[in-house]
């Protein structure tokens, strides 16, 4: 493993991701740098270790904040925040799709008046976005399986929490996924 691939997983105070979607993730050096500025306690650690002239440290693999950062009571209008909200499915033929296989559909199409607004975007895949086209809900006679609504940050928090990027770290897991059944072995 590279020092590059030497990411720590950033938890807040309460032992939970600060963010799953993207997942909370700090450089090395910039964990290194939160460790020797008290800003964080070390959880977990690699097996690899980083040196200088008078330190020898494993790097951190999990870290926990040590002051608090609350979820934002208002969540910001962004691609990822659309993806998760609609939980990365067309909202017409409702198969999940990766991101870059979404698009997204104003069902009152920009050139009738519709705004970028949480209230008139769906995530669409190709076929279903070309099928509506610039037409109204009404015209296509085409519904989204969940008409949009503004999130709360909390419903995007749980949300992302069923869509990590990578394979996680094996130190990462009981972080990640302490909400599934413990096998009883």
């Amino acid at each position: 493993m590279s020092l590059d691939d030497s990411q720590a997983l950033v938890l807040n105070a309460d032992y939970r991701p600060v963010s799953y979607f993207p997942l909370s993730l700090w450089s090395w050096q910039d964990t290194v740098q939160a460790v020797f500025s008290d800003r964080v306690d070390v959880v977990a650690e690699y097996d690899r270790e980083v040196r200088s002239p008078s330190t020898v440290m494993k790097l951190p693999s999990v870290v926990a904040l040590r002051s608090y950062i609350p979820l934002p009571h208002r969540p910001a209008f962004s691609r990822a925040n659309l993806f998760l909200r609609d939980q990365f499915r067309c909202q017409y033929c409702g198969r999940r799709f990766k991101s870059e296989e979404l698009t997204f559909d104003h069902l009152v199409p920009r050139s009738r008046g519709g705004h970028a607004s949480w209230t008139n975007i769906v995530t669409a895949c190709m076929r279903c976005n070309v099928a509506k086209g610039s037409r109204t809900l009404d015209e296509c006679g085409m519904r989204p399986r969940q008409m949009p609504a503004v999130p709360t940050a909390r419903q995007l928090y749980e949300n992302g929490r069923a869509y990590p990027r990578r394979a996680p770290h094996a130190t990462w897991r009981d972080y990640l996924y302490w909400n599934v059944e413990l096998d009883q072995s």
